[in-house]
């Protein structure tokens, strides 16, 4: 059986999928066969990344959430089972970058990070492991980032996030191996792609996004038996 015939007809989730990773992500399931759901923050951004989707001829369903909202992520859960039936692959994607001093950032700041990069992946991922408890199956990945390995100046609290989000990835897979259920995290270096608060980065001498959905193609076609806990992608060329 080859690689896309694995998920034909499977559900995905992919948050944060209007732009960048996500929306590659979503594009590469969709691709292989896989009916998606994204969300995303911008309404506009959303149906217009869904559009180019449909005209590739991939089933996808859009819907505007807030991934640090429980009452949203319900709403955008349901809807998805709703339409496309149980969830087989959730893709924790959404992300956000503050960067600067850590004394010069504010209580703000930090609730937003957090609430976005780690808080979101509690929150989705309790919303859908439920049912693929009940069915012993499934498929969770999250986009942490090489600084939830290393750290550097003016990165502590996009750091923070992705620390805990490694340490979280790695007793979520603890809890749920028993059920059938494989969690992964993917680790990108510098990725070429909109990111608040990064510079402009060389594509010459950057991961694209394409390279983080072929990781995750990767993840969701191996087999039964096994499943690979993390990945770490780097580019060939030092930025």
């Amino acid at each position: 059986m080859s690689a896309e015939k694995l998920i034909r007809g499977k559900v995905a989730v992919v948050t944060g999928a209007s732009r960048g990773i996500g929306f590659a992500i979503a594009r590469r399931l969709g691709q292989m066969g896989a009916r998606v759901s994204i969300c995303g923050r911008d309404a506009a951004k959303l149906e217009e990344s869904a559009a180019t989707l449909r005209s590739d001829g991939i089933e996808i369903i859009a819907a505007v959430a807030d991934v640090a909202r429980e009452d949203q992520i319900l709403s955008f859960v349901q809807k998805a089972q709703n339409d496309f039936g149980p969830i087989d692959i959730l893709v924790n994607n959404a992300g956000i970058g503050l960067f600067g001093p850590f004394h010069e950032c504010s209580e703000a700041d930090w609730d937003r990070v957090m609430d976005t990069n780690l808080k979101s992946v509690f929150l989705m991922s309790r919303a859908v492991v439920p049912e693929m408890i009940r069915r012993q199956t499934g498929h969770i990945i999250n986009i942490s980032s090489l600084a939830g390995k290393n750290t550097f100046s003016n990165g502590a609290i996009y750091c923070a996030s992705k620390w805990g989000l490694m340490g979280f990835s790695g007793s979520m897979a603890e809890d749920l191996r028993s059920y059938g259920i494989r969690v992964s995290a993917i680790c990108p270096g510098s990725v070429a792609t909109e990111f608040s608060g990064q510079s402009k980065k060389d594509p010459d001498k950057a991961l694209q996004a394409d390279d983080i959905a072929h990781a995750v193609a990767a993840l969701v076609t191996q087999s039964a038996g096994s499943f690979i806990s993390e990945v770490h992608i780097r580019p060939t060329r030092k930025p």
